[in-house]
């Protein structure tokens, strides 16, 4: 997509996301990155990946004088998120921001509503959503009847830098939620139900992480159609990576399973690329002839169009260009991210209280 007059972004937190998100600015035509922000070395990095010439900060309040942008985004520790995207809307700039919209429901609402107030977009990144395996996933899902079955997880045995970033991480969220948006997101896609409870437990596995905080959780989601969902996440060196990649989903109907023989193999639970990849979905039917047998055998899609890590992170971008230019009404997916925000944080509760959330 072109424009005449290219969308000046600037580009907070250079790490993993955010070099991700830089690199799709670098290529596609309509961004022109106006600045690199980081508190450490990596927008130098960064810099040096992309070929050199950008701007670069370490303060975010001097970059956003400094370079006046149409837009920024945001891929910081989530911290940051609330105070980061509101100054930039105030300053008059469009917002792409990386899951979860915020470290807490009272924080991510005001920047919902800092949205509307100042009439900016505010894109939050579910990058699930721009894969066409995952849109199949879904649409098979929906076909298998009601009430649905959902079981997924993401274990990561990470070690090194990873640990390091998961520690980091953990400061301020647990990964139900960090990484359990995504999930309950899908979920909610696949029955179109209202969440009304979830249970949860998690475990401290390390003395590398606070006195009170977690490394292990799993929750399970009561919907309002009487479908159920259970969803898995650990982080850490001493994490198993058997069954780390686990995305199945069972109706009346049968039952509809990815099966990434390649990107869920050993040593894959911490690679980037492979949390997206699908690869193949398995569906299989459970209706019986008057023997009692299958009546239709398993049918395997084979998906073609299986766009890596950088490729998701091109097509979020050129959807947030499309949504700036073209005037495209984001308040839908944006109180969809609230929703699962808002199961994710009731999970972490009933971790810490051993109690049933109700979700409201």
């Amino acid at each position: 997509m072109s424009s005449e007059k290219k969308i000046k972004v600037l580009v907070v937190g250079c790490g993993n996301m955010g070099a991700s998100h830089a690199a799709a600015y670098h290529e596609l035509d309509g961004f022109e990155i106006c600045g690199l922000v980081s508190r450490g070395t990596s927008n130098i990095l960064l810099n040096e990946k992309l070929g050199g010439g950008y701007a670069l900060f370490n303060d975010y309040e001097a970059a956003l004088v400094s370079t006046k942008p149409d837009a920024v985004c945001i891929s910081t520790y989530p911290d940051t998120h609330e105070a980061f995207a509101i100054r930039a809307m105030e300053q008059g700039c469009h917002v792409f921001i990386e899951k979860p919209l915020a470290d807490s429901m009272e924080a991510a609402q005001r920047v919902a509503d800092a949205a509307k107030k100042y009439d900016r977009k505010l894109l939050v990144g579910y990058i699930l959503r721009y894969h066409p395996s995952w849109k199949r996933f879904i649409e098979l899902s929906q076909g298998m009847g009601k009430p649905l079955v959902m079981r997924m997880n993401l274990n990561q045995q990470s070690q090194g830098a990873k640990w390091l970033v998961h520690q980091n991480l953990m400061k301020s969220l647990s990964p139900i939620v960090d990484c359990g948006v995504h999930y309950i997101d899908v979920m909610c896609q696949m029955t179109g139900s209202k969440p009304v409870q979830v249970t949860a437990i998690g475990a401290r596995l390390t003395e590398d992480i606070p006195e009170g905080n977690y490394n292990y959780g799993q929750l399970q989601i009561r919907f309002e159609d009487g479908s159920v969902g259970w969803y898995e996440s650990g982080w850490g060196p001493m994490i198993s990576e058997t069954a780390f990649f686990v995305k199945d989903v069972i109706g009346p109907k049968g039952s509809v399973s990815i099966l990434a023989k390649e990107a869920g193999g050993a040593g894959k639970s911490d690679l980037i690329d492979a949390h997206t990849k699908t690869e193949s979905i398995k569906v299989h039917y459970a209706a019986l002839d008057e023997q009692g047998r299958f009546s239709k055998p398993d049918e395997w899609v084979d998906l073609s169009d299986e766009p890596d890590h950088q490729e998701l992170c091109s097509r979020e971008q050129r959807h947030f260009l499309r949504a700036i230019l073209e005037d495209l009404d984001l308040s839908g997916p944006t109180q969809d991210a609230l929703n699962s925000l808002n199961v994710a944080f009731a999970s972490d509760e009933s971790v810490r209280t051993g109690t049933v959330v109700k979700i409201e």
